[in-house]
């Protein structure tokens, strides 16, 4: 969920209005990316209060004047919430509360008189923001009702000698609120995949790094005697990395971005041994997911599998890393929910359910198909081996066509293989055995609500195709 700030004063200063003003203009604005349903209800009443709350909740930070507006983006941990801005033209300088920072006094000061500075306020933000704080021009839209104060904006941009703000239509750099074709190509242009993961992955580092000492599980994939010490505090600087990592403008390449990216979340796993794992974990996400990192650390250091990743693939290895490292319990996070949006062709909960079936006889997980699939490319169809080693084997294998795409789809079917552990069936008849050309294999249930796990069904249901198409 890609997060916005958006200063906006509801226009209360119309009197003659029939409509509620202000569930009005968040529908228009905001309304392609928000549920009617619950916009209506939640905004019944004409309370700014009420949409600042129920907005936040969706990602989007409401500041009603200029001087609420100043106070968010000079204050870095404020503006580092946000990933898109949506300005008015016009608005109250203050509604009575204090300038501590002398933000809104010095302004006025430099740009009197009081009545003219109000009516051009969000130039003055947008100024702050792309001159004084970098921000991104293209991550910056001016939607006002205020039309009238267009011309003005326009000639205060020429006689400064600043470019107008980029616009999704080329011939208007500021857009009336109904002007909802463009708003929303904007809107959609902000949601795009890059920004989606970046802002989950900023999240998650933020709520991985409140957890206390007893959350960490890493520490039992290290042998005890092994020299690498697992700090809380080292992994908190980890964290912290991984947060930073993705620049809010988006690269140019970003693969060669997403692949650095994931070099450095699975480099942790250098020193790490799944198979320590307690022996109760080896048929909960945990195994599974500690073998998936593991694997990419050493594909990442030995070969070139990582070259396309998607957002999605990041995704996924973001998720399945952070269960590996650390207990967060058996309820699918926000971040994790939020990072599981980018995957678009995801199976429906019945759907799932009847794939995971009640038993071996009926589940519809094509185990077998794939596992034979690995086999023949391996060159291996008459030896038992676990799916993860044979995958590990094909990416070794210098001779053999070894397609990234495979690879990663096997890094999703690991999940899968290692929660259903498998096992091989030949006979016993030695004289059977002497003419036995080909194995025989299952893989046993594993039913996915597995101990009112809920996060595990929620990845299953939404990584299904991924791994399986």
């Amino acid at each position: 969920m890609t997060h916005f700030l958006w200063v906006e004063d509801f226009n209360f200063s119309e009197i003659n209005r029939s409509e509620n003003i202000v569930s009005s203009t968040v529908s228009s604005v905001f309304g392609s990316v928000l549920d009617d349903t619950e916009l209506s209800a939640r905004l019944a009443e004409e309370d700014e209060s009420d949409a600042q709350d129920f907005l936040e909740e969706k990602g989007i930070f409401l500041k009603l004047n200029l001087l609420e507006a100043l106070e968010f983006i000079n204050d870095p941990k404020e503006l580092a919430k946000i990933d898109f801005v949506v300005l008015d033209v016009d608005m109250p300088l203050e509604n009575g509360q204090r300038d501590n920072n002398n933000y809104l006094s010095s302004l006025i000061e430099r740009c009197p008189p009081e009545d003219a500075l109000r009516k051009i306020a969000g130039y003055h933000i947008y100024t702050e923001l792309v001159i004084e704080l970098g921000f991104p021009k293209k991550h910056i839209l001016f939607c006002s009702n205020h039309a009238s104060y267009f011309e003005e904006l326009k000639n205060k941009f020429a006689s400064a000698n600043i470019k107008p703000p980029i616009s999704p239509n080329t011939n208007e750099p500021f857009l009336r609120k109904e002007d909802k074709e463009f708003i929303n190509q904007w809107l959609n242009d902000a949601h795009l995949d890059y920004f989606v993961l970046r802002r989950g992955i900023i999240e998650g580092c933020k709520y991985l790094k409140s957890l206390s000492e007893e959350k960490l599980q890493f520490k039992e994939f290290i042998k005890k005697d092994d020299d690498k010490k697992i700090e809380l505090e080292d992994i908190r600087d980890y964290l912290g990395v991984l947060e930073n990592f993705l620049p809010l403008r988006k690269p140019s390449d970003k693969a060669a971005r997403y692949k650095l990216f994931v070099r450095t979340l699975a480099h942790e796993w250098e020193a790490a041994e799944p198979q320590l794992i307690n022996k109760a974990d080896k048929n909960t996400g945990k195994y599974s997911f500690a073998w998936i990192m593991k694997m990419s650390r050493n594909w990442l250091a030995h070969g070139k599998v990582f070259e396309q990743l998607t957002a999605q693939d990041v995704a996924y290895l973001f998720i399945v890393n952070m269960r590996a490292m650390f207990d967060l319990g058996s309820d699918l996070l926000p971040y994790e929910r939020n990072l599981l949006s980018l995957f678009t062709d995801v199976i429906s909960v019945q759907e799932m359910q009847d794939k995971i079936g009640k038993g071996v006889q009926d589940r519809k997980i094509p185990l077998v198909e794939n596992y034979a699939v690995l086999l023949k490319k391996t060159g291996n169809t008459w030896q038992a081996i676990n799916f993860h080693d044979a995958l590990n084997n094909l990416q070794k294998n210098k001779n053999k066509v070894t397609e990234s795409e495979f690879l990663i789809k096997g890094l999703y079917q690991t999940f899968w293989f290692l929660t259903s552990s498998g096992s091989v069936f030949i006979p016993f008849d030695e004289e059977k055995i002497k003419g036995f050309t080909r194995l025989q294999y299952q893989f046993n249930y594993f039913d996915y609500h597995y101990q009112k796990q809920d996060y595990l069904f929620e990845l299953a249901r939404h990584i299904y195709s991924r791994s399986f198409s």
